[in-house]
């Protein structure tokens, strides 16, 4: 038998250590929320509701900042950034925020799978910022 063949092998973890075994800084936000933060990466929110995990990264006040142009442009990356896509949180109309967001079903839930998602938003959260820094220096 040939001793590199390997198996993959599944194991079911709870929740919370499976970003701890992951190298993540875990914080309960409330009893379904946590905060997943990665050194050097923006925190990531995981809400847990109804069987789904929505999971987002808030990249802060756009109140500041809104415009049109600006809104066409977060569209139009919205393409770029597949499967995450950006939004506005108006949940605080004084206060709307940008967020990014993905979300998945939590029923057979594979490792891979979540990292990806982990990675994909740290990924848009690149590029929404190069964006974000393109819009500024135009003064839009």
């Amino acid at each position: 038998m040939d001793a590199n063949i390997l198996v993959h092998k599944r194991e079911a973890v709870p929740f919370t250590l499976f970003f701890e075994d992951n190298d993540f800084d875990v914080e309960y936000v409330t009893e379904s929320v946590i905060q997943a933060t990665r050194h050097g990466e923006e925190p990531v929110i995981i809400n847990s509701k109804d069987g789904s995990l929505y999971v987002q990264v808030d990249l802060g006040s756009v109140k500041e900042v809104a415009s049109q142009d600006l809104f066409q442009a977060l569209l139009d990356l919205n393409t770029e950034i597949l499967p995450v896509s950006s939004g506005i949180d108006s949940s605080d109309a004084e206060d709307p925020h940008l967020v990014l967001v993905e979300s998945r079903e939590a029923d057979n839930l594979d490792e891979n799978e979540l990292l990806s998602v982990i990675s994909a938003l740290e990924i848009a959260v690149d590029k929404v910022s190069d964006l974000l820094g393109k819009h500024l220096e135009k003064g839009e």
